[in-house]
């Protein structure tokens, strides 16, 4: 018998103009958490495709439990012992969670009939067991992605799987649900399952890995046991130089406001909110999942119906009912989830970044100027160093790093006043990180007001000039680049009294 649950040896993977696997190996122990590590686009997606039969290897073989294996699609992965719980989440929106946990595998009555009543009861214990307040009724386009994500997790550990892939699945939870999911992992490993974790998050590997894989451009560039390894050699491996500045800052002049809210509120979401917003600023929305920032930052573009309150820009009472209004302010939004609200997945990476900018494309004789569509895409793919083989490449075929670098190419190139970023780094590399970090810096270095979500702490207190922290729809404070503390920013997002 081999000490190994699974080895994969010498897999190659082409893609149209791109060589996204060469010759990788890697090897996985039963009861271990074995981290996959790189940027976006190095690799370790599409090895996990290939093992679960989503891409078919050009080369290479797998070995599952000794014995030479070729699966053919995921239902046949899913039979053999492995399940995915994918970084891109794949729901049926408009049926119920209980509907999604047994896509595929719904109870039956006498073999033929699909058992409801079964299947709720199941899906109820299910997520009683995972200690996911979560409504089996619900329908899963209500719920917050963090929960869609808990779903998700639920579901792919309830295969009873040899093998657990999770293709960043903290990415959208809180603390309190990250620990949860430890909890989850924690338990799995004790049972012998063997777990694939993928993440960019450095401190989640070096708290739940016991082995450690790296790779880059396509190739196995280092593996070994997580003790061996720390954060600046980690990065070193994962792009091939150092990060020395993972949040480039530079002391931007503030100028004038050019946005002032008053006593804004939307419904049951968040009410009262008053705050301006300067020329040259970046300033951060803090608070926990759930807190109200994404909410307010759709009603300031105009996605959701504001109830009371006044927008100003420029010192002019602003009328925005929809987001067509909103960039006629000058207003750009990057959203929380690129999947559902973002990227146009069977178009283009070319039609994705032009799109939120058509009119400019329109000549006087009122034809389409497709030469500098293509010049323009052309040119932001190369500032953001997108790694596609093409503008003409479908962007459901980029790595979610890259999906997430085109929508940030779309809103740059409609050289907005205001920008708006909600959690812009989620799911991405730490070079990747540093790139976007180093964009955005300069947008407000050229003078461009930014308000950034995010909530990864370093990020908030690494970026922003000031802070505003929210607590259950309320604003509770807004703070300084020199006041705001980790602890006092939790003060604040928790509502708890501060001295």
């Amino acid at each position: 018998m081999s000490e190994y649950i699974l080895e994969m040896i010498d897999v190659s993977k082409n893609f149209p103009g791109v060589h996204a696997l060469k010759n990788v190996s890697f090897r996985l122990r039963p009861g271990t958490v074995h981290a996959l590590m790189g940027e976006n686009g190095a690799g370790k997606s599409t090895l996990m495709k290939c093992l679960i039969g989503l891409y078919q290897m050009n080369g290479g073989k797998v070995l599952l439990r000794g014995e030479e294996v070729h699966i053919k699609d995921p239902a046949e992965a899913t039979k053999r012992g492995i399940s995915m719980i994918h970084q891109e989440l794949s729901t049926v929106n408009e049926r119920s969670v209980a509907e999604n946990l047994f896509l595929g595998r719904p109870p039956l009555k006498a073999g033929l009939f699909v058992d409801h009543k079964a299947m709720y009861k199941q899906a109820e214990e299910l997520l009683a067991e995972f200690s996911m307040p979560i409504d089996p009724y619900e329908k899963m386009g209500n719920l917050t992605v963090a929960k869609m994500q808990m779903v998700e997790i639920a579901k792919a550990v309830s295969y009873n799987s040899d093998i657990v892939i999770m293709d960043e699945p903290t990415s959208a939870l809180t603390t309190k649900e990250v620990e949860q999911l430890f909890g989850i992992i924690a338990s799995l490993k004790a049972k012998g399952v063997a777990i694939i974790y993928i993440s960019h998050k450095m401190e989640e590997i070096f708290r739940i890995s016991d082995e450690i894989t790296v790779f880059r451009d396509g190739m196995m560039v280092g593996t070994g046991a997580a003790g061996d390894f720390d954060i600046h050699s980690l990065i070193k491996m994962m792009v091939g130089r150092n990060l020395d500045e993972m949040y480039p800052k530079i002391d931007c002049e503030i100028g004038e406001v050019v946005m002032r809210v008053e006593h804004l509120s939307a419904g049951n979401a968040f009410s009262d909110v008053s705050f301006d917003l300067r020329r040259g600023e970046i300033l951060g929305f803090a608070g926990l999942v759930g807190a109200g920032r994404t909410e307010l930052l759709e009603t300031l573009f105009g996605l959701r119906r504001k109830t009371d309150g006044k927008i100003y820009i420029k010192g002019r009472e602003a009328q925005i009912r929809n987001p067509a209004d909103a960039t006629r302010y000058g207003l750009a939004m990057l959203t929380e989830d690129r999947r559902r609200t973002g990227i146009i997945p069977v178009s283009s990476v070319k039609d994705n970044i032009i799109v939120a900018n058509l009119k400019a494309y329109v000549t006087k004789l009122r034809f389409i100027n497709k030469r500098r569509m293509q010049r323009d895409a052309e040119e932001y793919i190369g500032k953001l160093n997108i790694k596609t083989s093409g503008a003409d490449v479908r962007v459901q075929d980029l790595s979610g790093g890259n999906q997430q670098k085109v929508l940030v190419a779309r809103w740059l190139l409609t050289n907005p006043e205001i920008l708006f970023v909600d959690e812009p780094t989620r799911g991405i590399d730490v070079g990747a990180k540093a790139e976007i970090h180093s964009l955005i810096t300069q947008m407000a270095n050229d003078g461009k007001a930014i308000i950034m979500v995010s909530s990864e702490m370093p990020e908030v207190l690494g970026m922003c000039d000031r802070v505003l922290v929210m607590h259950e729809g309320k604003m509770t404070g807004i703070l300084s680049r020199e006041e705001a503390t980790q602890e006092r920013i939790m003060q604040y997002a928790t509502n708890v009294a501060v001295s």
